[in-house]
């Protein structure tokens, strides 16, 4: 994949602007640093064991740690093994960022980004965007040219692809919620000209509405054997939910809708990855509608197979998105608010 090429006097505009709270894009526009200071002690007070089986995931010697920070909204960490190098979102900030695991570097990656917000990769190791902003799925070949997988569905626009997971057969499944239309923050304001939706594209190309019935689909993702399909509903009245189905032998055929896990108050559900064992580390915070907005529930909170809460990853700022990445695929990368944080587990990823 090819980085857009980024001048040295640039990069050293940028390093000093991120360390002060003034990062952008095209110049110096206002965004947040967050201070942190690791805990020094081990085990980390900030990995927090909620049922017994969470503790063969945890580290006894591994901390969390702040990568890079400077954003005004994290979101669509995706890690390219290869390289060795995270992508993610900085949405409103209409631009995307790089951490490179190998040279510890942090810096711009693509500007505009059409204010992206969810990523993958295919089977190729491509990068498969989510834009808010041009309310579109693309692809970035490796040569840097990008492509346009999806844009409207029955000759309507989409409202605004949020996040997108890719299927071993080379399918790629994508939530397509209204909140990039929503406002100006995170795009364009506009009227939905279609019901909030999951999309699939299959491998030739084709889009086809799989699920039109939730209210503000969010994060998803397969279990392992990708025999279910897991969804946020982030609308959900009266606190957000974790669907899940059955996926039927044809690879897409959707049944059995089933409540995994039910938020259950004032805590929100956003983004989460699946592990081997079947585990979903989901992002987490406050939910505004609830009126509570406390610090405490901020983090990753992990939950088995069966929808039960095993452990919780403090962080000093609420996490949207995440994703496992490292040699081993053992790394957790969180993308919170204004940072990027990662914790060392004894979990692997499950793609």
């Amino acid at each position: 994949m090819t980085t857009p090429d980024v001048s040295s006097k640039r990069r050293t505009i940028l390093k000093a602007a991120a360390a002060s709270g003034f990062a952008s894009a095209t110049g110096l526009a206002v965004a947040q640093s967050v201070e942190f200071k690791p805990n020094t002690r081990y085990p980390d007070v900030a990995v927090e064991v909620l049922d017994p089986s969470f503790t063969k995931y945890r580290i006894y010697s591994s901390t969390v740690e702040q990568l890079g920070t400077g954003m005004r909204w994290a979101e669509g960490p995706v890690y390219f093994p290869a390289s060795r190098y995270l992508v993610l979102s900085d949405i409103p900030n209409n631009r995307m960022m790089r951490y490179d695991e190998v040279t510890g570097n942090w810096g711009e990656f693509r500007s505009p980004s059409n204010q992206s917000n969810g990523n993958t990769r295919d089977l190729q190791g491509r990068l498969v965007t989510c834009e808010h902003l041009t309310r579109r799925v693309t692809r970035t070949e490796h040569n840097g040219k990008i492509t346009v997988l999806a844009d409207n569905y029955q000759g309507k626009r989409l409202n605004s692809p949020n996040d997108i997971v890719c299927k071993s057969d080379g399918s790629i499944w994508f939530s397509d919620p209204p909140f990039g239309i929503a406002g100006s923050w995170e795009g364009d304001k506009a009227t939905p000209e279609l019901p909030h939706s999951v999309y699939r594209i299959s491998p030739d190309g084709h889009l086809q509405a799989i699920i039109t019935d939730l209210a503000g689909p969010n994060g998803l993702a397969f279990s392992p054997d990708e025999s279910k399909l897991y969804v946020i509903e982030s609308r959900a009245t009266p606190s957000r939910i974790v669907w899940s189905y059955d996926v039927g032998s044809d690879g897409f055929t959707l049944s059995n809708k089933s409540k995994l896990i039910d938020a259950n108050g004032p805590g929100s559900l956003d983004g989460f990855k699946v592990d081997k064992d079947g585990n979903l580390w989901c992002g987490w915070g406050s939910d505004g509608r609830a009126g509570v907005n406390s610090a405490d529930l901020d983090g990753v909170k992990v939950f088995n197979s069966r929808g039960t809460p095993i452990g919780f990853i403090h962080l000093p700022e609420r996490c949207p998105n995440l994703t496992f990445g490292g040699p081993k695929n053992n790394r957790l990368y969180m993308a919170s608010s204004h940072s990027l944080y990662a914790l060392y587990v004894e979990a692997e990823g499950a793609v």
